[in-house]
């Protein structure tokens, strides 16, 4: 699987767990240099608080179009860590 937004790959594996629809990409497979940490969270109510990620490509902003969980609920675990996509950003095989 391969996440893209502005024309880059921005994430790509052959080991993503799918969770309600959406690919999480293991924390390994993301091109860290296209990720700025940002301080917005939110909170799922079996998956935990999720973190979140801007992605910047080429001089544009994409803000919060990922997130992850560094803590997770006993349900969650297959995923601590992994990175999720959203607000533009393509995932495909």
């Amino acid at each position: 699987m391969k996440a893209i937004w502005n024309d880059t790959v921005i994430a790509e594996s052959d080991d993503t767990i799918v969770v309600e629809n959406n690919h999480y990409f293991p924390p390994q497979s993301i091109k860290k240099e296209f990720f700025m940490e940002s301080e917005t969270h939110t909170t799922c109510p079996w998956k935990g608080q999720a973190s979140y990620y801007t992605i910047e490509v080429d001089g544009s902003e994409n803000k919060d179009a990922a997130w992850y969980y560094p803590e997770v609920s006993e349900l969650a675990k297959s995923i601590k860590g992994h990175v999720a996509f959203w607000k533009g950003v393509t995932v495909t095989e």
